[in-house]
């Protein structure tokens, strides 16, 4: 999931000397909405997949499985979950649009402060939430619900809070090797393409030797994704270029294939659904066709006024959709009698007025303030 929010293209030059190609093109002053749409497609993409597209804890909400709401649309709703790899192609186009030209403190002060203060606000929000006495879920140990806070729950075992807070521990992998291996050194296009090419090379490697630690490292099930969107924006910033667009081929190629591997089974009773190795291709490569029009400037008429609040809505709404949306989903359809369809639509809508809060009274507010206390 990209958490990040694309303000500007266009990034002050590296001092590094840098090649012809690298300076024929500073693409793009100005904001990229088209992103900011995307962003929230992806986000529903997920909605879609956790009220509707799978089983377990959402079942409980319906009183009954997904599959018995919506007898014709939960086989569609199971490939939403494709909307995470596709946040992860837009995360490493922002994230690289985003650190170019800018030193490594400032890159830390604005990924933490972009993080953050919304997330931490989340936490609280459903842990308070699933105390109440008639919620049927349940909260976490004090010791576990601490740890969450730090958002490093994943790595030392703690149970989490959010569910979807394991792609966030995939995020800040990646922040983490963009800022060691380009934001540190300063970044330009030789340094990215040689940062791309090397992990793609250590993703093959790491799939191949089983070794735990460099799976953590350098996560070949998701690294793919990130270096599409790093080599998307290449394309975007210098124009085209054989070797940005090799980048990319090369990252749908490997992120297809973990992907199939990950998501598709053959039938199975105990499966929700039978993914299609077709639509996931298809899906994936739809993700990649609309950033890369992005990246190109086929999206450059789209600048409606909306676009840049559906994307400050992304990231709160993809914090608290899930597990909220579980309590939301409970209570209007075994508490009020509301029809399925009608609370899906209506679960959605008041996740998104709650991600709105979340914006204008805790991001607004204690963004700016962590940003600044970061940033010395």
């Amino acid at each position: 999931m990209t958490v990040t929010s694309p303000t500007s293209a266009s990034a002050p030059a590296p001092s590094l000397p840098t090649p012809r190609a690298e300076q024929t093109r500073a693409r793009s002053s100005g904001r990229l909405y088209a992103l900011d749409g995307l962003r929230l497609v992806a986000a529903l993409m997920v909605a879609l997949y956790h009220y509707g597209g799978r089983d377990g804890d959402v079942s409980r909400a319906w009183g009954a499985s997904p599959r018995h709401e919506f007898p014709h649309l939960s086989s569609a709703f199971a490939y939403g979950c494709l909307g995470v790899q596709i946040f992860f192609v837009i995360s490493g186009f922002v994230i690289c649009m985003s650190g170019w030209g800018r030193p490594l403190r400032s890159f830390v002060a604005s990924r933490a402060s972009r993080l953050y203060p919304a997330y931490w606000a989340a936490i609280v929000l459903v842990t308070l939430v699933f105390a109440l006495p008639w919620v049927t879920y349940k909260t976490l140990s004090p010791s576990d619900t601490l740890v969450n806070l730090s958002m490093l729950q994943m790595p030392v075992g703690a149970d989490r809070v959010l569910g979807v807070c394991w792609t966030l521990w995939a995020e800040l992998r990646f922040y983490a090797l963009f800022a060691l291996f380009v934001v540190l050194p300063g970044a330009s296009r030789r340094r990215v393409m040689l940062f791309c090419a090397v992990w793609t090379l250590m993703t093959v490697i790491t799939s191949a030797s089983h070794v735990e630690f460099l799976r953590v490292v350098f996560m070949p099930e998701h690294s793919a994704f990130f270096i599409g969107g790093i080599g998307l924006y290449l394309v975007h910033r210098f124009g085209n270029d054989a070797l940005a667009w090799g980048i990319v081929g090369v990252s749908f190629l490997l992120g297809q294939h973990y992907a199939v591997a990950g998501l598709v089974h053959p039938p199975n009773p105990h499966y929700f659904s039978t993914r299609s190795a077709y639509v996931v291709i298809a899906v994936l490569a739809l993700g990649y066709a609309a950033v890369a029009a992005v990246a190109l400037g086929r999206t450059d008429w789209a600048t409606w006024r909306w676009l840049p609040f559906a994307g400050a809505l992304t990231y709160p709404f993809y914090l608290v959709h899930e597990h909220l949306g579980w309590v939301a989903i409970g209570g209007f359809h075994r508490g009020l009698g509301i029809p399925s369809y009608a609370t899906f639509a209506l679960t959605l809508l008041v996740m998104l007025v709650l991600a709105w809060a979340l914006h204008r009274f805790v991001e607004r507010r204690f963004t700016p303030v962590l940003r600044r206390a970061l940033s010395g």
